[in-house]
């Protein structure tokens, strides 16, 4: 799986890079940042409380959801609809990882304008998104016969 290759390799060498610089934030452009934030929770910090259990429920959550996915693919017969689950499935492992390696997911982009700050980021929430935005225009624009809920 890609996506799970490249966020574990940048959370690799992004964790090792900013704790040797003490986790001081690193200014990029004047939108961008490279930051060291521990998410426990969810999207955008939710269900974070630091609980041990709650850190168990959603690894095994993302993990059953990624396996769900993987089980959608197969029944898949559009290329678009692959990639999207496979770029969201890969996501999900990849926080999985963080969680059970750390304790919790390891974020670092930072984007900013104008005083509006979207809560740091990291490649496997990327991918997330991205495959969720095309899922979307994939049911969106899929053939009419494609879009009948299958029994």
């Amino acid at each position: 799986m890609v996506v799970v290759g490249l966020d574990q390799a940048s959370k690799a060498v992004l964790i090792e890079f900013l704790n040797d610089l003490n986790f001081e934030p690193i200014r990029i452009t004047g939108f961008f940042n490279i930051v060291m934030v521990w998410n426990r929770g969810v999207s955008f910090g939710l269900l974070g409380s630091g609980e041990e259990l709650t850190r168990w429920l959603l690894t095994a959550f993302a993990l059953a959801v990624a396996c769900g996915l993987l089980w959608w693919i197969r029944k898949q017969e559009r290329r678009f609809a692959v990639v999207a689950i496979a770029l969201v499935a890969g996501g999900a492992v990849g926080n999985a990882i963080d969680r059970i390696v750390y304790g919790a997911v390891a974020d670092f982009f930072d984007v900013h304008v104008a005083g509006w700050s979207w809560p740091a980021f990291n490649i496997a929430d990327s991918a997330i998104t991205i495959g969720v935005v095309m899922l979307v225009i994939d049911a969106l624009l899929a053939p009419k016969s494609d879009r009948k809920v299958q029994p």
